[in-house]
């Protein structure tokens, strides 16, 4: 498969001025939601952490529950439709609400666990 197919969409994740992560969004997981967030590129917002398990951006997509999993694994991605948020997973975790599958981060990971107050995420589609 290649890096960008029907199925798959490499994006960049940046925590601005600080680092770039690859993230997968994959479209068999939640077509519709995938579809949603794709077409809203790229997405610019406050960085925010929820315990020390899930980073997170807050996004004005309302897209509803689709394929709803209430257990992630570290790396994961997915789509909180109760705040619109777009969630990191750094370690496994339950969070309590169902959530909406969308995809994986592969690397880099630890960038995110020293997210500061005034962080700021852009997700974006990589070109060139």
């Amino acid at each position: 498969m290649s890096v960008n197919s029907v199925s798959k969409k490499q994006l960049i994740l940046e925590v601005k001025d600080k680092a770039k992560i690859p993230c997968d969004l994959k479209r068999h997981l939640s077509p519709r939601t995938v579809g949603h967030i794709l077409r809203s590129l790229p997405i610019e917002g406050h960085a925010h952490m929820m315990g020390k398990s899930i980073a997170y951006l807050e996004t004005s997509i309302d897209s509803g529950t689709e394929r709803p999993k209430r257990e992630f694994k570290k790396g994961d991605v997915a789509f909180a439709s109760s705040s619109g948020s777009i969630c990191f997973f750094l370690e496994n975790s339950s969070p309590g609400k169902a959530m909406t599958p969308i995809g994986k981060l592969s690397e880099n990971l630890d960038a995110l666990q020293n997210l500061k107050p005034g962080d700021s995420f852009v997700l974006y589609e990589e070109t060139g």
